[in-house]
């Protein structure tokens, strides 16, 4: 059965972890819709490490079309969600319609896939993820905590019908989950 998942994202969003969820859905025969604050081309980024340096570099990217913005989005009309890492979820997460379109998915119980940094969008829904579990890079841990999750240190965590990977590398074993929860 073909399902139509949406993608939040923004600017600076980590590109691979953006790119292969797209194309991971399509492959797989379902519709996938990348959002955004407002309909236009997105920049991507590169994140990667260095030997010299205690944290990540970060390089432009491809540009991404979004297909719709948030304005749109009516989440009834999704099957799933996923939440891309990078620098996108700190700003997107100020957008006053994000709060109700991400709420949907936990209340419904639909699929939620979150990867890396995502988990600063749940800073504006605390409330969906106290008592929960999952994983995000691990310098996000304070902002898991704070949502009364419980940060798990393994690179891919499912709990209910949330989803979650620290980082790009895990993007594998992350679709293969979310694709399971479809």
């Amino acid at each position: 059965m073909m399902a139509k998942i949406l993608i939040l994202t923004g600017d600076a969003v980590e590109a691979l972890e953006v790119f292969y969820p797209y194309y991971r859905l399509l492959e797989e025969g379902h519709e996938a819709v990348i959002a955004s604050p407002t309909k236009k081309k997105l920049q991507t980024v590169v994140h990667d490490f260095e030997p010299h340096l205690d944290t990540f570099t970060e390089k432009q990217a491809y540009g991404l079309e979004s297909h719709l913005s948030f304005d749109e989005i009516n989440p009834t009309d999704y099957d799933g969600l996923i939440i891309p890492g990078g620098r996108a979820p700190e700003h997107i997460r100020m957008h006053g319609k994000l709060p109700d379109i991400v709420r949907h998915f936990f209340t419904t119980n639909k699929p939620v896939g979150a990867i890396c940094h995502a988990t600063l969008v749940f800073n504006v829904v605390p409330d969906v993820l106290k008592g929960r579990s999952l994983t995000a890079f691990s310098n996000c841990r304070p902002e898991v905590e704070a949502t009364g999750a419980r940060y798990v240190e393994e690179t891919l965590h499912t709990d209910g019908n949330l989803v979650s990977g620290h980082a790009w590398p895990d993007l594998p074993g992350f679709m293969r989950e979310f694709l399971r929860l479809l």
